[in-house]
């Protein structure tokens, strides 16, 4: 009886969930465990009578509810969302149905599934959300809401997502070099940023971390050098920051919070950073990668904030526009600006560098790397079809009279 009367409704719980993990959270992840939550919560109404639009939902739930920061700011909900979050209030079910009722599990699940616009999500984004929502329900057995995990007594199967690199996406040297003249042409102060992609395998959020004092360079000039990542400069938005900035300064993936990463920095890589430096300076923290604006083409740093995802996005659409033919801008060649370091990445492996190397210098596991990138290494295919060509020939010729012969044959 006393559980029963202690029992949280799912919206209570999904609540605490959020205010346990905000604190160690990045940006990015808060608003992929309030995405999840968001999208998997309205099935767990009790009733269908007087609910509210899906997108007044959506706003009281993602823009407030499951954000722990809002909340914080603003003890009450926001005025328009009143009415909306006294009906979600009293209409959650009680958390401990889902200890029983495992349709509804399957029913959450299968919500998982499908975008707002109704179509089908992509593998990785089903399997986020579905990750968010088992921790949800791990957290309610740790703080013995829930007395087992019920998605384990659910046959349900999410599609299987592809991890492996699309080779087609895969830029060949003379192709990416095609691309960052483009940029060039596009919007000069780019060009060494997508350079770090490319001939150093950073990830955006590496190279947008990246300031002066990270560079090595080489005692002999045109020699190589070198780039100790220290961070990542991650977006998350102004509402899920702790200091209502869109960008936050964290870690290097998968790594301690103060670990750092060496790379090998190519000649060509370093003139265009110097290039860079000469030309536009850095940010007021010594950052390269800032947002800059002038008249007449001169720029000047302006607040320091680092290169938004939209806009060295929007440079990188026009500047395949201009390097690539038609065809080209159709296929999934460098679609992306991330496709720069699987450009880097496969360039390494084919080039017969060790894979606990260029795992090392990307920042990744070995398993990982070849699990990944093990379609992108080029010449396999060649030398398995020599190697079989080979072995028919020999087949064909025999060995003399020594060759072994079939029983029966003369």
């Amino acid at each position: 009886m006393a559980r029963t009367q202690n029992s949280r409704t799912w919206l209570e719980h999904a609540m605490s969930y959020v205010d346990m993990k905000w604190p160690q959270s990045s940006a990015k992840h808060r608003k992929s465990i309030a995405e999840a939550l968001a999208t998997v919560t309205p099935v767990f109404y009790s009733t269908e009578r007087g609910a509210p639009s899906e997108k007044m939902a959506r706003e009281a739930l993602y823009g407030w509810a499951f954000n722990k920061g809002r909340r914080d700011g603003n003890e009450e909900v926001p005025e328009p969302l009143t009415v909306v979050w006294k009906w979600l209030k009293e209409n959650s079910i009680p958390l401990r149905a889902l200890d029983t009722d495992t349709a509804l599990i399957r029913k959450a699940l299968d919500a998982l599934s499908v975008r707002i616009n109704g179509q089908t999500a992509a593998p990785t984004t089903i399997a986020r959300k579905r990750a968010v929502f088992s921790g949800v329900l791990k957290y309610a057995v740790e703080i013995r809401q829930l007395e087992t995990h019920p998605l384990p007594r659910v046959s349900w199967k999410a599609p299987k997502a592809i991890e492996e690199v699309d080779r087609r996406s895969v830029a060949n040297p003379t192709q990416a070099r095609a691309l960052l003249q483009a940029v060039r042409g596009v919007a000069p102060d780019y060009e060494a940023f997508f350079g770090c992609l490319y001939y150093a395998a950073l990830r955006p959020e590496e190279a947008l971390h990246l300031r002066d004092r990270d560079i090595v360079r080489p005692i002999k000039k045109g020699g190589w050098g070198w780039l100790h990542l220290t961070g990542a400069t991650v977006t998350g938005g102004q509402g899920w920051t702790d200091d209502g900035k869109p960008t936050e300064d964290r870690g290097l993936k998968h790594r301690a919070r103060k670990a750092s990463r060496p790379v090998p920095a190519a000649p060509a890589l370093l003139l265009l950073l110097d290039a860079h430096l000469k030309a536009y300076g850095t940010g007021p923290d010594g950052r390269l990668f800032v947002t800059r604006r002038g008249p007449g083409g001169r720029y000047v740093p302006t607040t320091g904030r680092p290169f938004s995802s939209n806009a060295y996005g929007r440079v990188w659409k026009r500047a395949r526009q201009k390097a690539l033919s038609e065809a080209e801008c159709a296929s999934p060649l460098a679609r992306v600006p991330y496709d720069l370091r699987h450009a880097a990445v496969s360039l390494w492996l084919n080039g017969g560098v060790p894979a606990t190397q260029v795992a090392e210098w990307a920042g990744h596991s070995v398993n990982v790397l070849m699990r990944v990138y093990a379609k992108c290494v080029d010449g396999q295919e060649d030398a398995a079809r020599r190697r079989i060509a080979a072995a028919l020939a020999a087949e064909d010729t025999g060995d003399g009279d020594d060759a072994p012969k079939l029983p029966g044959t003369a």
